[in-house]
């Protein structure tokens, strides 16, 4: 949940950005300023009445808010006041307020209404408030289309010339998928004004040639740039062979993006004189920023304020820059000297030495590129952002990203979830956790690749992977399942690609590898590949030819590359490695059997989970918010009441610290029972003698309290005796990557041992849960093993889903351990909770929009 107690940027439907904050009386000269460039009809329409001017007395109630019953937002330009809105508690504790906002003439259809709604009933909620009403002129279509298009369940009455609404302001799926819709449209469109500029100023080039900003400036001259591309130079009346002006505005053009690479401590001065000639974004190049220390992150932070209070948005700083290969286009504003050629792929790095290297490999291996992004810093534009670009980007059909840290993880996830369905994202990406983030370990690098994939991202550890993948997917099309033909020259190199396939989780269709022999020229060679391609039982090609020796092969024979354009005519997907000749455009070549079979097995995987349905994310019975609510804002937190909020109850569990205590515990509970030593990490260890089971009268009790007392010490839990079952962990942690995670296990010291957790992301769906249950290494026990009798898993699965929405709605909840849990045919029991909370944090991607 995201507050505005302090002032955040927001970006409007143009792409660009404005300020919203609390209102305060100091805003009073700034409200009858707004209020004197209101039209007529504006104020009419507004206040029912001409209202030339705000009384004394009205402007005094109008910045006077207490923030609970009366809250009012405005909306700035700079420093000037563009919108305000307000809700007014309808009466003391009443769950109703009225709302109304009114937004100035010059920036009405702007999407400013949606934003001051999104906030409004953000802090309503906070306040306990459960519904608005607002009165509307029916000549007011704008503002009736405001209401009508949130979302909400509007009930309309018309009495009085008046237009009478009412709504609850809940959160529901139709008003989330409103708000995303308006966040991925808008986010897409501030990028877009980046990418595709009319004319472009560059500040900090030198006249001597030498330094970053001259390197950019050549860069875009060099690269053909359709645009317009203006020098700014305090003295110099040309750059780089092009005029020079002393202001952007001096150009007499329309400049779109500025180019920046002047010292930090002159870049708010350069922010200015962008905003004077239009600017919408900035790519700032220049070092010495939030990298360099605590004067430099000031810098920063200066930096991104003016740039937002001008509408602008800023790529960097300390970064690469920006390119778009589109032929309309023709943007190099990087410290790359030459770019891959046109194609296909977007690629984000947050690194710029990265993104240069990754330049440099993609033109070496012939990957197409539709547009580059450099972050650099990422004081603002992120992968997120470009994310949102690429999603409806018709020169874009493969995602490629360098990311070093998660600003927004939950947004990662959730976007990667909604774009990996229509385009394919590949990452590279650390899987290393900040300290401090979670009480337990959380999920290994194993599980973070499955996190990575039930986002349908194709997670890769390399920068060779990268792009080994991309070619893939850029040039051959998605796998129809994982069988594989293997076809080759050499019973070596076939024999390595049928095991590496292996190893992949591939499977090596009926009758390969098929090695043609040493002496198979090209016609040969071309005949076994138009015979796999053709066989049902092949779902993908792995081609690996090794170089005959010399004098073997006529030179027409040798020519087996001649060969592969027959078998890709057939639509199945292609890999090859060739260890002599150059393969033909199409192709992805690779220098190893290894690398070729890794990258189609990643690829395979994506096309299985485009293949699976994404699952829905059920109404669970039994599901109390205000009891929640209640068990975590008590003074002594109660886990139980908490968890029992979510419909998940566990077993009573007594503490006691001596034999009379335990006593009197199990006269309370009644026999048999179970005795185990209080500390967290004993519970479960019936190995070490931490745990005494079925204990039936008092002198067996007394007996095995002694014993695990001086064993464990005095503090001990006493609770009934259960029937038998599996024993089963369920985790909650905080991922770095993808926020909460919920994570599941069967117990025991070996399981804990190796690791074996599944672990998904938040909100989980059915599918997720299920998947949940059954992909531990261990889960045969759980499907009835020698014999056994399978347990209820769709009881362990509804358990997930209910920890998955406790974490879902309650971010002040850091972890949550549920060990064990006892699965057993006929249901399960919760023996032990542990719940860690902390104080209101803002969760990302929660909440109205803001950057």
């Amino acid at each position: 949940m995201t507050t505005v107690d302090q002032p955040v940027d927001v970006l409007l439907r143009d792409g660009s950005t404005v300020q919203l904050r609390q209102i305060s009386p100091a805003d009073a000269p700034g409200i009858v300023a707004m209020h004197s460039r209101f039209s007529e009809r504006t104020r009419y329409l507004r206040y029912f009445s001409p209202y030339p001017r705000i009384p004394e007395r009205d402007l005094i109630r109008f910045v006077t808010v207490d923030h609970r019953d009366r809250e009012a937002f405005v909306v700035l330009a700079g420093d000037q006041i563009i919108a305000v809105g307000r809700y007014e508690r309808l009466g003391p504790q009443a769950p109703e307020a009225e709302v109304a906002f009114v937004v100035e003439d010059a920036h009405q259809g702007r999407g400013i209404g949606s934003v001051l709604m999104e906030h409004l009933a953000d802090a309503a909620r906070r306040n306990g408030i459960m519904s608005f009403v607002a009165e509307v002129l029916p000549t007011n279509g704008t503002m009736l289309r405001v209401f009508a298009d949130f979302g909400y369940q509007v009930q309309r009455e018309y009495a009085d010339g008046v237009v009478h609404l009412s709504f609850p302001i809940a959160p529901t799926e139709a008003t989330l998928e409103v708000q995303r819709g308006r966040e991925h449209r808008t986010e897409a469109r501030s990028i877009a004004r980046l990418l595709a500029p009319r004319g472009i100023a560059v500040y900090g080039a030198s006249a001597t040639g030498q330094g970053v900003g001259a390197a950019v400036l050549g860069h875009l001259r060099d690269g053909g740039f359709t645009g317009a591309v203006v020098p700014v130079h305090p003295s110099a009346s040309t750059v780089a062979g092009l005029p020079a002006y002393p202001s952007a505005v001096d150009a007499g053009v329309p400049v779109d993006l500025a180019v920046v690479a002047v010292p930090p401590e002159v870049a708010t001065a350069v922010v200015a004189d962008a905003a004077a000639a239009g600017v919408h974004g900035l790519v700032v190049i220049s070092a010495g920023f939030a990298e360099a220390g605590p004067e430099g992150a000031a810098a920063q932070r200066a930096l991104v304020r003016a740039a937002h209070a001008a509408g602008m948005r800023v790529v960097g700083p300390n970064c690469l820059g920006v390119a778009n290969t589109d032929p309309a286009v023709r943007l190099n504003a990087t410290l790359a000297p030459a770019l891959p050629p046109a194609g296909r792929v977007g690629i984000f790095s947050q690194s710029g030495a990265f993104g240069v290297a990754l330049l440099a490999e993609a033109d070496r291996r012939g990957l197409g590129v539709s547009s580059f992004v450099s972050a650099g810093n990422r004081a603002d534009v992120s992968g997120n952002d470009l994310l949102q670009y690429w999603q409806d980007d018709p020169g874009t059909d493969v995602i490629m990203l360098y990311l070093e840290t998660f600003g927004n993880p939950r947004k990662f996830a959730r976007l990667a979830r909604r774009i990996g369905r229509a385009k394919p994202v590949v990452a590279l990406a650390s899987p290393a956790r900040p300290v401090g983030v979670g009480d337990s370990d959380g999920p290994d690098e194993v599980a973070v690749a499955a996190l990575f994939a039930q986002s349908g991202v194709i997670r890769v550890d390399t920068v060779s992977e990268l792009l080994d993948v991309g070619v893939l997917l850029a040039n051959q099309p998605l796998p129809a399942g994982g069988r594989v033909g293997v076809v080759g020259n050499s019973s070596a190199l076939t024999g390595l690609a049928a095991t590496a396939c292996a190893g992949q989780g591939l499977t090596v269709a009926d009758g390969y590898p098929r090695d043609v022999g040493p002496s198979a020229g090209a016609a040969v060679f071309a005949a076994a590949l138009a015979e796999t391609a053709a066989d049902e039982g092949v779902d993908a090609l792995v081609v690996v030819f090794a170089p005959p020796l010399p004098g073997q092969l006529t030179d027409v024979d040798a020519d087996v590359t001649a060969a592969l354009p027959a078998a890709l005519a057939l639509g199945k997907p292609t890999v090859a490695t060739f260890l002599v000749g150059r393969l033909p455009a199409g192709v992805p070549a690779y220098g190893g059997v290894e690398e070729a079979v890794r990258a189609l097995a990643r690829v395979y995987r994506y096309a299985e989970w485009l293949r699976r349905p994404p699952g829905v994310t059920p109404e669970l019975p039994r599901v109390d918010g205000d009891a929640a609510q209640a068990a975590l804002h008590a003074d002594t937190i109660d886990p139980g009441a908490l968890l029992a909020a979510y419909g998940i109850e566990t077993v009573a569990s007594v503490p006691a610290d001596s034999a009379d205590a335990v006593i009197d515990a199990a006269a309370r509970l009644g026999f048999p029972v179970a005795l185990k030593a209080a500390a967290p990490g004993l519970r479960h260890r019936l190995d070490l003698g931490a745990v005494r089971l079925g204990l039936p009268d008092e002198a067996a009790l007394r007996l095995a309290y002694a014993e695990v007392a001086a064993l464990f010490g005095a503090d001990v839990l006493v609770q009934p005796m259960v029937p038998p079952g599996v024993a089963c962990v369920v985790e909650l942690v905080e991922d770095p990557a993808f926020g909460p995670v919920v994570g599941f296990g069967l117990g025991g010291v070996a399981t804990e041992l190796l690791g074996d957790r599944a672990w998904r992301a938040v909100p989980l769906t059915d599918t997720d849960a299920a998947e949940l249950v059954d992909e531990p290494r261990a889960a045969p026990l759980l499907r009835g093993h020698r014999g056994a009798a399978p347990v209820d898993r769709a009881a362990l699965a509804d358990l997930l889903l209910r920890v998955g929405q406790l974490a879902d709605e309650q971010p002040r909840v850091r972890s949550l351990t549920l060990n064990p849990v006892l699965a057993r045919p006929d249901g399960i029991s919760v023996l032990h909770a542990e719940v860690r909370v902390g104080g209101v944090l803002a969760r990302p991607d929660t909440g109205p929009r803001r950057l």
